[in-house]
């Protein structure tokens, strides 16, 4: 008998201390992982990751902010926080745990306005000055933990996006736009992270994907908390400059590289016996 979908059996989970495998918490990256690229979930994926729920704490940790998580792995009825235990948005500088708010962190405030208006006007002057095939809207993203700098614009279409990836992989305009960013500012202790199909993030060093293991070490210290001493990891963009490489690297994590959705399904199924 199949598992009930996540959506009909939130409520029936075993507590965090009373899953099966023992202090192991599984986290994913979203696009390429647990959806194509900024589009919604299948009901395969959910089904799947609700049979693994029984079994171990899962989360997501992901660039974008709830909104776009909601979008992509919740539903009108559904909201993203109940369908998981730890939902680490931006990195983990919004997270949220049994659907509760942890506490979060600003960029702007780290950064300062001063530093930040230089920081935007550099980058809108390099956006106006690249010779790309099309240019569409909203450049850059304002997010509470980083901001997210799109060359095309993020308002491309599906079809633009796949279509400028291609263009991107094989011109390296991110890559360079990086570079450029980084000798223009080389004292404010940014990182930069290539993610996602048309877009890179920018934000203070340390506030990679790694930020959110600081939630996942301090459950022990919350009521009915765990000390996980297992954290596996899934993500696509595993390779050095990608925005999962960080914490798929880290020794606190068992990293996990995949292909996309159905990989990342079959890469469960036989890790944990699904």
């Amino acid at each position: 008998m199949s598992a009930p979908t996540t959506a009909e059996t939130v409520a029936v989970y075993p507590a965090l201390a009373a899953r099966p495998i023992k202090n192991t918490v599984v986290l994913f990256d979203v696009d390429k992982t647990l959806t194509p690229a900024r589009r919604s979930v299948s009901p395969e994926m959910l089904q799947l990751l609700s049979a693994l729920r029984h079994k171990v704490a899962i989360g997501f940790v992901g660039g974008s902010d709830l909104r776009k998580q909601q979008e992509q792995l919740g539903s009108d009825t559904v909201n993203v926080t109940t369908l998981f235990d730890f939902c680490f948005a931006e990195n983990g500088l919004t997270a949220y745990r049994m659907g509760e708010p942890l506490a979060s962190h600003s960029f702007i405030k780290w950064i300062g306005e001063d530093n930040y208006k230089k920081l935007v006007r550099f980058i809108l002057h390099y956006v106006a000055d690249l010779d790309i095939p099309i240019k569409r809207g909203t450049f850059i993203e304002f997010r509470n933990g980083m901001i997210n700098v799109s060359p095309i614009g993020r308002n491309a279409s599906i079809q633009e996006r796949n279509d400028y990836e291609e263009f991107d992989l094989a011109h390296g305009i991110r890559a360079k736009f990086v570079e450029a960013i980084e000798k223009e500012f080389p004292t404010l202790g940014l990182t930069y992270s290539i993610g996602g199909q048309i877009s890179f993030d920018v934000f203070p060093r340390g506030w990679d994907k790694t930020y959110c293991l600081q939630h996942i070490e301090n459950e022990k210290n919350l009521p009915g908390g765990v000390e996980y001493t297992t954290i596996h990891f899934y993500g696509d963009k595993t390779y050095k400059g990608g925005n999962d490489y960080e914490i798929y690297e880290d020794s606190r994590t068992i990293g996990h590289s995949v292909t996309g959705p159905e990989d990342t399904i079959e890469q469960l199924k036989k890790e944990f016996n699904l």
